[in-house]
């Protein structure tokens, strides 16, 4: 079952930062997720569409220029369990494209889920940057997004790259509503995944990823349901954890 990274090791750092995402390779992660928006032409790697919450700032990020933004110091979350251990942790917003440089040597997966408005227009050509850039491969992204719109609108421009739909409930027609996006995964809610849908994404040649699963119980669960892979905020718990429990099958057989 892979391991993804959910906004970086975000238990650990703070969310989407060039932090989160060194600590989820130190971690062992085999992909890492984040969420990007589109400010003055630039993919910016955030996930809330205000900077209330996470940083010293105010303001809607469609409304914020990117000096603004990048100007920002971002904090941990109010109320989150890193804000009560490492209340002095600060970050910047980083661009996709500091991401991708950061990342480049690594050879790791990276989940882009489109998470602002017109993303889908100017992520393909920085995408195909980095690949002539920054040696990576295609098949190293896969582009998800809640807006089935937007992700309409990638494929138009380009098939070069994974979709991931992704769903909050279990649809009435399971997972034909990502055949039709032709995506290649699945992603979905861990409170509402079934082995039903399971099931119907598998025969239809797509791959299941459950998000955001955190406890060892859901971990252990969704292992035994049998998806391909998870999005954690603890991705070195969840490895230690699935090794643990697939060593304990071993002996046990």
């Amino acid at each position: 079952m892979k391991i993804i990274a959910h906004r970086g090791a975000s238990a650990a750092a703070i969310e989407n930062t060039l932090a989160a995402m060194q600590l989820a390779l130190e971690h062992g992660a085999d992909a890492i997720e984040l969420d990007v928006h589109l400010c003055q032409q630039q993919l910016v790697v955030f996930h809330d569409f205000s900077v209330n919450q996470l940083s010293n700032g105010r303001g809607q990020i469609a409304e914020l220029t990117l000096a603004q933004l990048q100007a920002l110091q971002l904090h941990p979350k109010r109320g989150s369990a890193l804000a009560k251990t490492q209340p002095q942790l600060r970050a910047q917003i980083p661009t996709l494209w500091q991401v991708l440089e950061a990342l480049a040597d690594s050879g790791i997966d990276i989940n882009i889920e489109l998470k602002g408005a017109n993303c889908a227009q100017a992520l393909p050509p920085l995408l195909q940057q980095a690949e002539q850039r920054l040696g990576y491969r295609p098949e190293q992204f896969i582009i998800s997004s809640f807006d089935g719109a937007q992700l309409q609108v990638l494929r138009q421009q380009t098939k070069r790259y994974p979709i991931g739909a992704l769903t909050e409930q279990c649809p009435a027609d399971l997972a034909q509503f990502a055949s039709d996006l032709h995506a290649g995964a699945l992603h979905a809610n861990r409170r509402t995944i079934t082995p039903a849908l399971i099931d119907d994404a598998h025969q239809r040649g797509l791959t299941v990823y459950v998000y955001t699963v955190n406890s060892p119980t859901e971990v252990r669960r969704m292992a035994a349901l049998g998806v391909d892979g998870i999005f954690t905020d603890h991705p070195k718990r969840s490895r230690e954890l699935l090794q643990l429990t697939t060593s304990c099958q071993g002996w046990l057989t």
